[in-house]
């Protein structure tokens, strides 16, 4: 009977300690995954930057232009 008894502690045990591991990272990664859903942007937030930053981009290519063909008109 002892002998019985210190298989299953020795077999249940580990078994138990890993089950139990696997549960608590489950619900780390599931309090993760709610924030990630929390911070990220939405595509409507997204679509309105990028069309700024476009913009503004467009503005620094149209100074350069400027600019270079000064240069040229100059020389």
């Amino acid at each position: 009977m002892f002998l019985w008894n210190a298989v299953l502690t020795l077999v249940i045990a580990p078994a138990v300690l890993f089950f139990r591991g696997m549960v608590v990272e489950v619900k780390r990664l599931d309090i993760l995954l709610s924030k990630t859903r929390e911070e990220y942007s939405t595509r409507v937030e997204l679509g309105g930057s990028m069309d700024r930053v476009m913009e503004a981009l467009q503005r620094l290519d149209d100074k350069l232009d400027r600019a270079l063909t000064q240069r040229i008109n100059d020389e």
